[in-house]
Formats: C-alpha cells, sequence, structure tokens
C-alpha cells in the first residue's frame, strides 16, 4: 500500500498519519469538550475509593437557602358557586354495570360448567339489582323489558352523601 493509501485508509479509522508514516491518535479539539478526568477501569477501582466518595458530601460547599410558604386557609362547606363551570366534565366516558347478583366457584366446578349448566346466584328472585358506575354503587333497581331489549328501572338510589361515605 503506498504512503497516501496509508493517509487515507488512518484518516478514515480516526488516526492521524504524519509524513514520517507514524501513526498518530486524532485529538478532539473542541471547545465545549473538558480534559478527561484520570477514569479507572471496573477492575481498578477498589472499596476504599468507592468508600471516600461515599464519605464525603456532594455538595457541602453549596449552601441551599429554603424559605416557608404560605397559603391561604381553605373555608369548610358552602355550596359550589353558580360561576363554576362543570360542562368540561360532561364528556367523561363511564362504565355503567347492573349486576343481576354474584356466586364464588371452585376451579373445578367451573371446569364443569357446559352448555345448558345452570349457576346458582347469591340474590333471590325478585331482590333488586345492584347499579355500579365505575365500580362504584349508586342505585338498585328492578329488570324490564324495553323494545325487546333488557333494561333497569331505578327503584332505589344511593344519595351522595352515602356515596362520599363510602368512599372513605
Amino acid at each position: 500500500m503506498s504512503e497516501n493509501e496509508q493517509n487515507d485508509e488512518g484518516v478514515k479509522n480516526g488516526e492521524d498519519i504524519s509524513a514520517n508514516g507514524k501513526k498518530d491518535e486524532v485529538e478532539a479539539s473542541s471547545q465545549n469538550e473538558s480534559p478527561k478526568e484520570d477514569v479507572k477501569s471496573d477492575e481498578d477501582i477498589s472499596w476504599d475509593d468507592v468508600k471516600d466518595e461515599l464519605e464525603t458530601p456532594a455538595m457541602s460547599s453549596q449552601k441551599q437557602e429554603v424559605s416557608s410558604v404560605n397559603f391561604q386557609e381553605l373555608e369548610m362547606g358552602g355550596s359550589v358557586s353558580p360561576e363554576l363551570d362543570l360542562g368540561f366534565i360532561l364528556d367523561l366516558p363511564l362504565t355503567l354495570t347492573a349486576e343481576l347478583g354474584r356466586t364464588q366457584l371452585l376451579i373445578g366446578e367451573l371446569l364443569q360448567l357446559g352448555h345448558g349448566s345452570v349457576v346458582e346466584l347469591a340474590k333471590l328472585t325478585g331482590e333488586p339489582m345492584d347499579i355500579f358506575v365505575n365500580s362504584r354503587l349508586i342505585a338498585r333497581g328492578e329488570v324490564v323489558m324495553v323494545n325487546d331489549k333488557y333494561g333497569v328501572r331505578l327503584t332505589d338510589v344511593v344519595s351522595p352523601a352515602e356515596r362520599v361515605t363510602k368512599l372513605r
């Protein structure tokens, strides 16, 4: 390989080939780069090196000023002001579930279920269904037929105070 070809090959590999044919490492000469610190490999690091770093506080030379914050007192009670616009929450999707009843099965019983099997529920005939919105009980009702589809007629709505109590 000629000297020019060696120079071209060396530049591609990140090396600077001087006129005498010696390979010198190309140094990064950016103003933003800081000189490299003495970096040790994983094998060269001892417990004493780590222990010294842990014992030296990282921010010992810098002091931070801490000041207190004063918040206004919140007033309890009162109703929602008429100026408060809650229209933005009207388009939030909710999941409504009408629960006919519940039961518990063993895995063996579940595996034996087939076409025509009857599963006994804990609720009695005529007992109201539970109506949940996002897994929270909001009402009870009875099953009705509306245009060949099932529906629920609400017979008991849980009061807002009761709903808040159940949240706690």
